[in-house]
């Protein structure tokens, strides 16, 4: 077994497998001591520090068909530690394309209950949101329902949601820009509204936005969508395509979201990730941040914090 004290560039290519610790920067959880208890289970490793305290990788050999089985086994040697964790082949890590949710991904909120907020209806709308993030409603016929509620409401509103109400993922430029000045194609696509990703795409610096369009009519929200509304197939349908216009494959790809319209995409992506997400999403994702931010992607991929691009 080799030593746990950090090493330069690659690991040996006998070491097929790749297991990525990652830790919230501010708990800075990954220290020797939780990489030698995730290491305990491995049948030889070659470490590689990530970022000091908050991510490392193990390299180790084994076949591809046992990844989840070691890193299951890693999880219950960190026994709650709160770390996340991810094993995959070494091969093919970085991605060339990233397609990312927006709302409880790339911010914090959920704009369609901010907005409600300005109707004093924020516990109800989302009372209804969080219901169908999980798959428990419909995504279509619960987003009429929301959005008819903001019926009336002044259009100028979403300006000020956005000034005092939205506020970036912690990673999240990070996220883009590295991909980006690496070689990757960035898409924002949300269930969200088109007032909003426009915004966050432009501060972000992806390469392409879409989402919902909030109908206006007389400067007021008229409490309609414009149609065909933009929900779990649409995702996966923008996810595909890009796919084929960049001459990629699945495997090129990354996708994150949260909630139950983010499934489709993130089964068809070759690394699709849960972002504290619910957890029938979470369940049935590649991987899933439970306790990192936005840069955990970044780490999952192989980068270093030294080669992380803004943030």
């Amino acid at each position: 077994m080799t030593s746990l004290s950090p090493v330069s560039g690659a690991a040996s290519a006998t070491a097929d497998l790749v297991a990525t610790l990652v830790a919230s920067p501010e708990r800075q959880a990954v220290d020797g001591g939780a990489i030698a208890r995730a290491a305990s289970v491995l049948p030889s490793f070659e470490t590689a520090v990530l970022a000091p305290g908050i991510a490392a990788d193990l390299a180790f050999p084994a076949p591809a068909a046992e990844a989840k089985g070691f890193e299951d086994a890693i999880r219950e040697a960190l026994a709650g530690e709160p770390i996340d964790v991810f094993v995959q082949p070494r091969a093919g890590r970085r991605k060339r394309l990233v397609v990312a949710d927006m709302d409880s991904t790339l911010i914090g909120q959920e704009c369609i209950d901010e907005l409600a907020a300005e109707l004093g209806l924020k516990d109800h709308v989302a009372a209804i949101t969080e219901r169908a993030m999980r798959g428990e409603l419909a995504f279509e016929p619960a987003l009429r329902e929301r959005v008819g509620l903001l019926a009336g409401l002044d259009a100028g509103v979403t300006e000020k949601v956005w000034r005092e109400r939205i506020t970036l993922t912690p990673g999240a430029k990070a996220l883009i820009a590295t991909m980006r000045a690496n070689g990757a194609y960035a898409a924002l696509v949300s269930g969200g509204f088109t007032v909003f990703t426009e915004k966050v795409a432009a501060v972000l610096g992806f390469d392409e936005h879409n989402a919902n369009l909030l109908l206006v009519e007389g400067g007021r929200l008229t409490g309609t969508v414009g149609e065909p509304i933009l929900g779990r197939d649409a995702k996966l349908a923008r996810l595909e395509a890009l796919i084929a216009e960049k001459g990629l494959t699945a495997a090129d790809a990354i996708a994150v979201g949260d909630g139950a319209n983010d499934l489709a995409m993130i089964r068809a992506a070759g690394l699709g990730v849960a972002f504290h997400a619910k957890p029938a999403v979470a369940a049935e994702a590649d991987a899933r941040i439970d306790h990192g931010d936005l840069t955990a992607l970044l780490y999952f991929q192989g980068y270093r914090q030294d080669e992380f691009v803004g943030g």
